[in-house]
């Protein structure tokens, strides 16, 4: 069974079995538009939280994408890299970075659940 949690700065992290799946939130997504590149880190690549962990530019502007926890980078979506349209297509499902073993499971409990995300969402708006 997984469980997904927020970032402050719209990353979801979807955990199953010691696993973080590691993406933009589909608010993200729809603030920034059609997004044309992505670069992400190798796997084996160490991120602590708060790291800048790959890049997104969409027809709008260059963002970052933040490591909401701290852990080893295993796997990349190399589709995602061939096909960047897939973080607009799909941006919690096929549209996912990476995945990283968590490092510290500590970490989750300063992220959001889904209710926490989308009240946090509307107070931005």
């Amino acid at each position: 069974m997984s469980k997904t949690y927020y970032s402050n700065s719209h990353e979801y992290v979807r955990v199953e079995d010691g696993v973080a799946t590691v993406g933009i939130t589909s608010f993200a997504q729809s603030q920034l538009g059609d997004i044309v590149f992505v670069e992400i880190p190798e796997t084996g690549t160490a991120l602590n939280k708060g790291d800048e962990a790959a890049v997104v530019e969409s027809v709008k502007a260059a963002s970052e994408l933040y490591a909401p926890l701290s852990g080893e980078l295993t796997a990349a979506n190399d589709a995602l890299v061939a096909n960047p349209a897939l973080a607009n297509e799909d941006p919690e499902g096929e549209g996912w970075f990476f995945k990283l073993s968590i490092k510290d499971e500590g970490d989750l409990a300063e992220l959001m659940d889904q209710s926490q995300y989308e009240a946090f969402v509307k107070e931005s708006e």
